[in-house]
């Protein structure tokens, strides 16, 4: 019997790896994208099935069609600026969207749905390592709708037997070590490829955004995952509810923070090059310093990093940058 994931927003960033361990680990990846901000050229593991959330039909056939056993949910809009400037937006795509797919979920007798939330329902708490059971603030919609999301999940849990394992993390870094897929948004908004571009003389320079807060450099400080790294654990948490071992919320991170300053001096050690930076204003929303742990997931899935230190996410995302695959 095969065994169909159907994964949102699989022809993205995290979603292209995703299928890529789906396939690896013995399951068929069903991409479901509008192809919003993903791309066509980097569905390789699985059938492709263009759609948007929003239209239940669309979802009905493509479950219709191909059983799956799980969703793997990774469909979003993640900017936190736009956020803070369109909530409406927010709500609407990322909430109203979900919905959409969990009640598809549901009709469809698809029990098992595995969520890619983010740290940034926990706001701006700084000094901790947040945790799982750590209180959830958020102080962007951004934030706000992804935990709008998980409460969804345990509401229809409770009434719908759907069964859910959800992952909190914060940036995610570095590319598929063979170089098949990588990272490419466009705009681009994450740091290390926007500082890779400017390496490279893509881009005149890195802005850092905001040198005044209240970290020992005066820079945001974020924990880093590896992109192979966090697909991994989504994996993993696929069999932990193929196995019945209930609801699950996991944090993935490292327990260390970086400064951004401290990404662009691991850049020049790995590059060999000078990165052109330019100093800018803070951004609306930005928290001064998120550190994720993750020893539920040690424990609980077996989850331990790999590939998450700064020298080899940088690597990995400069070989795929250097690429002639990196333009999609």
């Amino acid at each position: 019997m095969s065994k169909h994931v159907l994964v949102t927003g699989g022809a993205g960033y995290i979603g292209a790896h995703a299928c890529k361990a789906l396939r690896k680990a013995g399951y068929i990846p069903v991409c479901f994208d509008n192809f919003s901000t993903g791309w066509k050229q980097a569905v390789k593991y699985g059938p492709l099935e263009e759609g948007d959330l929003a239209d239940r039909a669309r979802l009905d056939e493509v479950f219709q069609q191909y059983q799956p056993i799980a969703v793997m949910h990774f469909a979003a809009l993640s900017l936190v600026s736009e956020s803070m400037s369109n909530p409406a937006k927010y709500w609407s795509e990322n909430v109203n969207n979900a919905l959409n797919l969990i009640e598809a979920t549901i009709a469809a007798d698809c029990e098992n749905f595995v969520f890619s939330s983010t740290c940034a329902t926990y706001g701006d708490q700084d000094g901790v390592v947040l945790n799982e059971d750590t209180p959830q603030r958020p102080i962007n919609a951004y934030g706000g709708s992804k935990r709008a999301i998980e409460d969804m999940l345990r509401d229809f849990g409770a009434s719908h037997g759907l069964h859910s394992v959800i992952f909190r993390y914060f940036n995610v870094a570095g590319a598929d070590p063979d170089g098949e897929v990588g990272e490419q948004h466009v705009p681009e908004t994450h740091l290390i490829p926007l500082m890779l571009d400017a390496i490279d003389g893509k881009r005149a320079a890195l802005t850092v955004f905001g040198s005044d807060y209240p970290t020992p450099d005066g820079t945001c400080v974020r924990d880093y995952v590896h992109v192979c790294d966090l697909v991994d654990a989504h994996v993993l948490g696929l069999r932990w509810l193929e196995q019945d071992k209930g609801d699950a919320v996991f944090c993935l991170g490292s327990g260390k923070g970086f400064s951004v300053r401290e990404v662009i001096d691991a850049s020049r050690s790995v590059t060999n090059r000078d990165v052109p930076i330019v100093e800018g204003e803070r951004r609306a929303g930005d928290a001064a310093s998120l550190v994720s742990g993750s020893r539920r997931a040690l424990s609980d899935l077996g989850w331990a990093p790999q590939r998450s230190d700064m020298a080899t996410m940088i690597a990995d995302a400069w070989r795929w940058h250097q690429a002639p695959e990196y333009e999609y």
